[in-house]
């Protein structure tokens, strides 16, 4: 498919890019973008939740008072879970929550989120740009000239370039990212996905392995 380039002003450069058929045009399957969102997510987690259990908590193991004949409910330690203080009993241990899935499922997944970015028309080539300094206000008044400001919106760079990270950073609705490490979720989770011109031969690249 054939798409217009944009210049960072919002005008139409006149030039056209081919948008290989392969990975901006398949048919989107559901189930592989649920599994790679689902590991993406399950990675994300620490897994460093912890409490303490009876033989854990601080406090001596001695019996409060004795079993029968004072009137009171019979108990054993301060450590005991019944007591404010006390030790937890089935509580969060560490764990390991990574999960993997086969690459070609993984591949499959970031094609079709690609391609249903495509086929709803939330994915704009603009010609690359940067900024002789950081400024913020730079990568607002690029986001208010394409018509996207108001969008959730994922930036797709060649690479890393430092004035655009430092100037969208500030920007809640601004992800930037290079093209070749753009996971599923980050696909799915923007809105819009605007692209770099020669970004789009590194996002080819790592979905061709």
């Amino acid at each position: 498919m054939q798409v217009e380039v944009y210049k960072k002003d919002g005008s139409v450069s006149g030039e056209r890019v081919e948008l290989p058929a392969s990975i901006f045009e398949v048919e989107p399957n559901d189930h592989a973008i649920y599994q790679a969102v689902r590991v993406y997510l399950a990675n994300q987690r620490q897994g460093t939740h912890k409490t303490k259990t009876y033989g854990e908590v601080s406090g001596s193991g001695k019996k409060l008072w004795k079993q029968k004949h004072t009137g009171r409910a019979r108990i054993g330690a301060v450590r005991s879970p019944l007591w404010k203080g006390g030790g937890a009993i089935f509580g969060p241990v560490p764990r390991d929550y990574s999960m993997s899935i086969p690459q070609k499922m993984k591949q499959l997944a970031r094609k079709s989120a690609l391609s249903y970015r495509a086929k709803e028309g939330n994915l704009k080539v603009v010609e690359d740009f940067t900024f002789d300094s950081p400024k913020t206000k730079d990568m607002i008044s690029v986001l208010k000239s394409l018509g996207i400001k108001e969008k959730k919106v994922l930036l797709l760079l060649p690479s890393s370039v430092p004035m655009i990270v430092k100037s969208g950073r500030n920007i809640p609705s601004l992800h930037i990212i290079e093209a070749g490490k753009a996971s599923t979720y980050e696909l799915m989770d923007n809105q819009m996905i605007l692209m770099q011109k020669s970004a789009i031969e590194s996002l080819v690249k790592s979905l061709a392995k």
